[in-house]
C-alpha cells in the first residue's frame, strides 16, 4: 500500500493524457486563446511545467513557447450538514508559438 510520501513522489511518471485533465472554457479563458494564443488547462496536481509543455506538444502537435502554473485552494462552501470543501486543483496556462493554434471552443 502507498504511503503519502510515495504518493508525492518527484519521479513519477506521467503520460501525457495523465497530465492534461480538461481544458477550461470561460469567458477569459476563451478571450486569451484569441487575443493572446494562450490556453487553459486543469492539470494534474504533481505535473511539473516541462511536463505539461511536453504533454501539450505531444497531444496536440503544436509548439509550446511558455507554462505558467497556479495552484488553486479549494473554497469552503455551506451545505445541509454544516460547511464543506471543494478540492484544490492546478491550473496551467500554455502559450503557444504564434504559427500554431488550437481548436477548443
Amino acid at each position: 500500500m502507498p504511503t503519502c510520501k510515495d504518493v508525492t513522489d518527484t519521479n513519477l511518471v506521467l503520460e501525457p493524457y495523465q497530465v492534461i485533465i480538461r481544458p477550461i472554457v470561460t469567458e477569459k479563458a476563451f478571450h486569451n486563446s484569441s487575443a493572446r494564443n494562450i490556453y487553459t488547462f486543469e492539470v494534474h496536481k504533481l505535473a511539473s511545467k516541462t511536463d505539461v509543455k511536453n504533454a501539450i506538444e505531444a497531444l496536440y502537435d503544436v509548439k509550446v513557447v511558455a507554462v505558467t502554473t497556479q495552484n488553486r485552494q479549494g473554497k469552503k462552501r455551506r451545505t445541509r450538514k454544516g460547511v464543506g470543501r471543494t478540492r484544490s486543483w492546478k491550473k496551467a496556462m500554455v502559450k503557444l508559438d504564434a504559427e500554431h493554434r488550437l481548436d477548443l471552443y
